[in-house]
């Protein structure tokens, strides 16, 4: 069972953002940016392009909502999108609050933020997701 499916059934606490019946949005404890958000399947599925159609196409578009209440809720230019799948083998994309391209390097120290901090962003996010 993968650290995202623990999340899933709730043996492991996450920020959410957002829920749905197949898919789950919540915040990455070691992130690029304030708002980095992981977007996954709650379907157990190791690589992106293994998802079947369906489930592949609802989680684009679970993505896209989620991106756009990142954008309203964390000031940025643009959404980044990345698909990397080698750290958690549970398909998810990373969204990622950018206003450079230097913003999406993984190789960059990760930031870190409060528990508090944390709440305060995953609230962001809800309230913009409410809002539309």
């Amino acid at each position: 069972m993968s650290v995202f499916s623990k999340i899933i059934s709730g043996e492991i606490p996450a920020y959410k953002v957002a829920e749905s019946v197949d898919f789950l949005a919540f915040l990455d404890i070691g992130p690029l940016a304030e708002g980095h958000v992981l977007v996954i399947p709650k379907k157990e599925v190791d690589y992106l392009f293994d998802l079947e159609d369906e489930l592949y196409t609802g989680l684009q578009l679970f993505a896209k909502i989620v991106a756009t209440a990142l954008k309203a809720a964390i000031p940025c230019k643009k959404v980044g999108v990345a698909v990397i799948g080698l750290e958690v083998p549970h398909a998810h994309i990373h969204l990622i609050p950018m206003n450079r391209v230097d913003d999406m390097n993984f190789a960059r120290p990760k930031l870190s933020f409060t528990p508090e901090e944390l709440e305060a962003t995953a609230e962001k996010i809800k309230a913009a997701l409410r809002e539309e």
